[in-house]
């Protein structure tokens, strides 16, 4: 049975979470991709922009993160 997240998360014990994401199939989000020959590097100005505007928008602060060709890493 899932859990709330009141239970999962305790602000107390640590105030910072890493998160991660990656891209199914190991499909490239960035980055130049050897398999079908593209260059996907302009993606990761969007990506840098998105998050910016939806951590204003809902008031999460990131202090860090990065965007690797199949990944995201994000300190909240």
């Amino acid at each position: 049975m899932a859990r709330p997240r009141s239970e999962q998360i305790s602000i107390e014990d640590t105030p910072y979470y890493h998160i991660t994401t990656r891209c199914v199939r190991r499909a490239f989000l960035c980055g130049f991709d050897k398999t079908s020959g593209k260059d996907y590097e302009h993606r990761r100005a969007w990506i840098e922009n998105r998050i910016r505007i939806l951590s204003s928008l809902f008031g999460i602060d990131i202090p860090a993160y990065v965007v690797m060709h199949n990944h995201i890493h994000m300190a909240c």
